[in-house]
């Protein structure tokens, strides 16, 4: 199984900008705990970008080909409609994909409080810094476990 991660708005700068809030690791770090939790059944394809037509792309990639997605949308989160709409095109194929933020936003300042990307993901993690990228990672494997078919269905 190959699992995209996507990486919004400055996240190429983690372990240098606001590390009281974001922690020293930088996204490489983080992709690498990533990357040994999922073992050798599970790709990891990370990809970072600040521009917003790149992430809709990717995430259009992402649904005509059913990978699951961990997406990270940063500031994004909060008012993009067309990253909004890209990931309903990912989801409404039955594809999960994981919205995560390293921070609570919603113990930050209000206009952080709404994210437009939650009512159409198919799960959120938030505060747990790299923890919310690993426990999306277990989200979408147990959900892939769920729907794969049994070996007595397969007969």
């Amino acid at each position: 199984m190959r699992i995209l991660v996507l990486g919004g708005p400055n996240l190429n700068r983690l372990g240098t900008r606001e590390p009281q809030t974001y922690g020293t690791q930088t996204l490489d770090d983080i992709i690498e705990l990533l990357r040994e939790r999922a073992g050798s059944g599970i790709e990891i394809d990370a990809r970072q970008s600040n521009f917003e037509g790149q992430l809709v792309e990717w995430l259009h990639e992402a649904a005509d080909a059913r990978t699951p997605v961990i997406l990270n949308p940063a500031a994004l989160t909060h008012y993009s409609i067309a990253l909004r709409d890209a990931v309903s095109i990912v989801t409404e194929t039955g594809t999960p994909l994981i919205e995560v933020h390293l921070s609570n936003p919603h113990a930050r300042e209000v206009f952080r409080h709404t994210s437009v990307i939650s009512p159409v993901a198919t799960g959120v993690v938030a505060g747990l810094g790299a923890g919310s990228y690993l426990a999306a990672l277990e989200g979408i494997r147990a959900m892939s476990e769920a729907t794969r078919p049994s070996p007595e269905t397969l007969h």
